[in-house]
């Protein structure tokens, strides 16, 4: 079972930028979905990005488009997630995740970190 483990979470100014990773502890298969998700305090989880694993496809929400970006490291099994222009709505607990296909339901991903905490302070 693929185990996922996030890192870079924090403490940051609004505006400034945060970049979190998420490294997966064997190969993903070409037809994996690496997604983010965050889960603000006493909200529900929500879908954040997403990038097919085999190909260059991106996919975001539009709260986070322009300013966040998702990209993947083949070579460490790692996926990262770039956060500009942080805002104190942005603050949340970040999970990463894996599936078959990219959604934007919690339901479609089988494999889950553990969640890193993000804090953007006015």
């Amino acid at each position: 079972q693929v185990q996922l483990v996030e890192s870079g979470g924090g403490l940051v100014q609004a505006g400034g930028s945060l970049k979190l990773s998420c490294a997966a502890s064997e190969r993903p298969y070409s037809s994996h979905v690496f997604a983010w998700f965050r889960q603000p305090p006493g909200k529900e989880r929500e879908f954040v990005a997403a990038i097919r694993w085999s190909r260059d496809s991106t996919f975001y929400a539009d709260s986070v488009k322009g300013r966040f970006a998702i990209s993947k490291d083949k070579a460490k099994n790692t996926v990262t997630l770039e956060m500009n222009s942080l805002a104190p709505e942005d603050t949340a607990v970040y999970s990463c995740a894996v599936g078959k296909c990219p959604s934007y339901s919690t339901t479609k991903y089988f494999h889950w970190g553990q969640g890193s905490q993000v804090t953007v302070a006015s």
